[in-house]
Formats: C-alpha cells, structure tokens, sequence
C-alpha cells in the first residue's frame, strides 16, 4: 500500500508540478466568473446565471471570482499534490539545514581550497572547529572534485601544494592533517589575507 501511495504521488507531482499555484489550480477546478463591458448601462457587469448554481471563490490577490465545478474527487486530487510538495519542501529545508551545510551552507562549485583561520581560539573553540571542517570535509568534499586546506598562520600551512583530486583517501588524509595541527594564539593581522592570495594563486580554483 505504501508503494502504491508513493507512485500516485510521484505520478501526480510529474503531472503537476509546474500547475499548483492557486490561480493554476482554481482554472482546473472550475472557470472564472466573467464581467463584460455594457454599453448601455456604461460600466463592467457580471453575468449573474451562476449565482447560486456553483461554489464560488474569490481570489485576494485580484478579486477574481471563480465558480468551482470539480468534482470531489479531483479537489481531494490537489489536496494530495499539495500536501505532497509541502512534503518535499520540508524535506529539503530540513536537508539543507542539517550537519555541516547548517555552518557551511551547500558547497557548489567543483574546485575549492578552504582557509582556515582559528584566530585566537581556545583549546576547547579550536577542537570544535576542527570537528566541523572534518564534517564537511567527509559529507561535502567527498562530493567535489577536487580541493586544498590552507591554514592562515606567520608561517603559512598548506596540506597540499595544489589542489588535489578527491577521493576516500584524500578526504581521510586530509582530516588526519587537520588533526594533527597545532594549537597557536598569536596570528599576524596579515596571515589570512596571506592565505587568501595563496589560495587565490591557484588557477584551478573556482572557489
């Protein structure tokens, strides 16, 4: 039964994916209720023949009054669609508000090199940095192509002279070598500028 529900529902959001705003759904669930131009009488005037034969709704956004000819079983229809893309927008909230894309947002491009500037950090504020770049690097980074850790110091760190393929062990390589940094508090107020043009030097870079 789950099956069957999870196809109907895929089958109804290919149909309608692209037709679920209100005015969309209102001209598959019935007709707009028209007014035309009297000569005589010098103004618009709605044809009345409806009144009392449908359900009528009227929009807030320009007033357009709908008269709804669908029968229940089409309206239940909607409401499943409905209910089912709100679905998927949860979903997808909740995906890309979890685990490192919560601090680091989604990384897009294909090509990065990540600088890492701890400031003057405590131990303990050092540790947990150290956590969330191993985070993203093992959910995130893993996904790319290719990338590079530079750490903004006096004497500038790099894990890799440039950028390097991903792959499994790469990643790995690349945690153990930021687990294995040490722990300073004095930084220059040029380190992460320095850093950054290092970073920058790499042609292949996109971000």
């Amino acid at each position: 039964q789950s099956l069957v529900s999870s196809s109907k529902w895929l089958q109804c959001y290919g149909l309608k994916r692209n037709k679920l705003s209100l005015s969309q759904i209102l001209s598959q669930i019935g007709f707009q209720h028209r007014k035309d131009y009297v000569t005589t009488l010098g103004k618009p005037v709605a044809s009345r023949y409806a009144d009392g034969l449908f359900p009528q709704y009227k929009t807030a956004q320009d007033g357009s009054v709908y008269n709804l000819t669908a029968k229940k079983e089409l309206i239940l229809h909607f409401v499943d669609c409905l209910i089912g893309a709100i679905e998927l927008y949860k979903q997808r909230m909740e995906w890309l508000t979890s685990e490192s894309r919560q601090i680091f947002g989604v990384i897009q491009e294909q090509c990065i090199v990540i600088v890492l500037d701890f400031g003057t950090a405590a131990p303990n504020e050092f540790d947990l940095c150290r956590d969330a770049l191993s985070m993203v690097l093992v959910e995130q980074v893993i996904q790319i192509s290719r990338f590079n850790l530079i750490r903004a110091a006096p004497d500038l760190m790099k894990w890799q002279e440039k950028c390097t393929p991903v792959s499994e062990h790469t990643v790995k390589s690349a945690v153990t070598w930021l687990w294995k940094l040490d722990h300073m508090t004095a930084v220059s107020h040029t380190s992460s500028a320095e850093a950054l043009l290092e970073a920058m030097g790499d042609e292949v870079v996109s971000s």
